[in-house]
């Protein structure tokens, strides 16, 4: 298992963004404020975001993009879970290198655990922390991993 700051081996040959304001973040949120709060935060960052609902659309929805930098998915979905839909962005040919960080309201050491089992990049415990969140984003965009309740 990685150490919680460095990025595994089969990471390093992720194409990151120079600047974070060059990012394209796809959040998989199905609570409308919460996406709210994400996209605002974000935002604010200079980041541009597209949102999809539930996890079963994703890999469909990430194909009509011109690239996906990072995905940030909730675990508790409709129709398909987090985990679930993270199996298939990593079967995707184009998109089995994006980094997927989970972002989830079920946080302890316990959920941290399962998604690095899970092949998950990074994880975010809900409520998110506005003070926290930009520098959070900023770190992953950079090539950090993140693991954090």
């Amino acid at each position: 298992m990685p150490e919680e700051n460095t990025i595994p081996l089969s990471n390093l040959q992720r194409r990151l963004p120079e600047t974070p304001e060059e990012a394209i973040v796809l959040v998989v949120e199905d609570n409308v404020a919460n996406f709210v709060l994400i996209a605002r935060m974000l935002g604010y960052m200079g980041i541009h975001c597209e949102w999809k609902t539930s996890g079963y659309e994703v890999v469909e929805y990430a194909d009509t993009l011109p690239r996906v930098d990072l995905i940030l998915m909730d675990i508790r979905l409709p129709y398909e879970d987090g985990y679930s839909a993270l199996r298939k962005i990593r079967s995707s040919p184009t998109l089995k290198d994006t980094l997927v960080i989970a972002v989830t309201a079920e946080a302890s050491r316990e959920q941290i655990h399962k998604a690095k089992a899970a092949g998950f990049d990074g994880f975010i415990g809900k409520p998110l922390d506005p003070d926290k969140f930009p520098e959070q984003i900023r770190r992953i965009l950079s090539g950090e991993s993140v693991w954090e309740l």
